[in-house]
């Protein structure tokens, strides 16, 4: 009985490493491995980027180059149909360790983000349609004309200065400090759309 209780306590207890957090902003200032990134709410933030940092960069694809057996990461919107449809989506160059999933995002209401491997793109009226498989589950959902379709690439420090769009992939820590080892960066007029 007393294990059944200590169970809850348990996981409403914070992670001892920090919180998952996700900053979108545009760049303030770097000073060294601290980036300053006024957020999208206004506010300025301070994160320490790891030595390593990972700074990933986008490049344009189209439709055409999503095909059956690839992996996609796509930002997507369920609609009052409970169809979703996609804002952005990005081609990755392998699958993720976890196999892909689905869960819910923080670009906007009712957002969701993708992870998964395409087993059918289906042509429609104004676009396509994605059928794609995850760990646990499999999903439906359509890419209109608009939808910038893109693919990683490798970025470097020099990207980092004041008024690039980024997109970080950080963690607050008990102490209310931030960290992250990998961030997305404006280049060549791509901003990170996730």
């Amino acid at each position: 009985m007393a294990g059944l209780i200590a169970v809850p306590a348990l996981a409403q207890t914070p992670p001892p490493d920090g919180t998952p957090t996700r900053v979108r902003g545009t760049v303030e200032k770097l000073d060294s491995h601290n980036l300053t990134v006024k957020s999208r709410d206004g506010q300025s933030l301070s994160i320490t980027l790891a030595p390593d940092v990972d700074i990933i960069t986008l490049v344009k694809k189209s439709l055409a180059d999503i095909k059956p057996g690839d992996f996609v990461a796509s930002t997507g919107v369920k609609d009052k149909d409970g169809k979703i449809h996609a804002i952005e989506a990005r081609i990755f160059p392998k699958a993720t360790p976890d196999g892909g999933r689905q869960f819910a995002w923080d670009l906007m209401p009712d957002s969701v983000m993708t992870n998964a491997t395409v087993g059918t793109v289906t042509k429609a009226a104004q676009g396509a349609v994605l059928h794609v498989t995850f760990t646990g589950g499999e999903s439906e959902y359509s890419i209109g004309p608009d939808v910038p379709i893109l693919a990683n690439a490798p970025g470097d420090m020099s990207l980092l200065k004041p008024g690039v769009a980024v997109f970080v992939i950080a963690l607050k820590k008990p102490d209310g400090t931030v960290t992250a080892a990998r961030l997305y960066a404006e280049k060549d007029g791509i901003k990170p759309p996730m």
